[in-house]
């Protein structure tokens, strides 16, 4: 027993919590920019907060009334992406003069949701109501859709595969999915359970997926290149609605127990299949996604105490 516990000490997370200046901002989603600066959505202050980790100090740049800035990143000069999900638009703020340039969506209703880059610097997003995936050219500023074949989808976490392949969640059925770069079709994986709702998803380094089931209470698994599927109980138990999730560079999964109060960061270990729970010392309220660091390091954006987060393993 004591040596289980010198264990869940060793690698147990310590936690920095920042607290957003504007009050009930919302912090929604973080990103990590080249300076390692930890950027966030404020979505309903209409903003963006950038936090300097060695500092303290975090600096927000108002946006357009009405944008709703939902998730971003950032792009091989440190300028952020960030998807407008009230307004309709994807939106640049340049890293150096914070001029804002917008890229509307091509037809009206279709509210980005969740952004992320491929190698070749093309920009890929879901839209969460209007049931699409889609990608943007910032050379052409071109912007491309395509509607999920299952209806009430509600694409939602997305990650681009080594091999340029996006996968996402489809957060309304017991589905992934993945999406020709090229021809954007598209192709789904029904889960072996129907009740499942993958909500967030993460990339191995292995090419592997694992991604957090929402409404059962599960981590699960998914390899694309073998087919082969593998899942395990959350620690809080059915109700802990598994959210935000990412993997740092030693290959361990890392999630939140949104259910759970106060919220939990959950390790989990591919190799020995073991969990290691820690509490979120301000409770999180609500930690909606999370990405790793280079530096093994997690940031978390804390929407329901207005808190951003950098948590780092021991």
């Amino acid at each position: 027993m004591i040596e289980l516990l010198l264990a869940a000490l060793l690698v147990a997370p310590s936690f920095r919590e920042f607290d957003v200046p504007t009050p009930r901002a919302k912090p929604h989603d973080p990103a990590r920019a080249p300076d390692g600066a930890l950027w966030f959505t404020e979505q309903q202050a209409d903003k963006l907060g950038r936090l300097d980790p060695r500092s303290g100090h975090i600096d927000e740049f108002p946006l357009p009334e009405g944008s709703g800035p939902h998730g971003l990143t950032a792009d091989r000069d440190g300028n952020i992406w960030f998807t407008a999900i009230s307004g309709e638009y994807i939106g640049r703020l340049d890293a150096k003069s914070h001029a804002l340039k917008r890229h509307p969506m091509p037809e009206r209703g279709i509210d980005p949701h969740t952004p992320v880059f491929d190698a070749r610097g093309i920009l890929w997003f879901t839209a969460e109501q209007s049931g699409v995936v889609g990608r943007l050219d910032p050379a052409s500023g071109e912007i491309r859709v395509r509607k999920v074949p299952t209806p009430h989808a509600v694409p939602y976490g997305i990650v681009v595969r080594a091999d340029g392949v996006p996968w996402f969640c489809e957060f309304g059925s017991n589905k992934l999915a993945s999406i020709d770069p090229s021809t954007m079709a598209i192709t789904e994986h029904p889960l072996p359970a129907e009740a499942a709702r993958p909500r967030r998803i993460a990339l191995a380094a292995d090419g592997s997926l694992y991604y957090s089931d929402y409404a059962r209470g599960y981590l699960g698994h998914f390899d694309p290149a073998t087919g082969r599927e593998e899942e395990w109980p959350s620690p809080g138990g059915r109700s802990s609605k598994p959210y935000g999730i990412a993997i740092t560079k030693d290959g361990i999964v890392w999630y939140s127990e949104s259910g759970v109060e106060p919220n939990t960061l959950v390790r989990f270990d591919p190799a020995t299949k073991q969990f290691t729970v820690t509490k979120i010392p301000s409770g999180g309220g609500v930690v909606r996604n999370m990405v790793a660091t280079p530096e093994g390091e997690l940031y978390l954006a804390e929407s329901g105490v207005n808190k951003v987060a950098i948590a780092k393993s021991h």
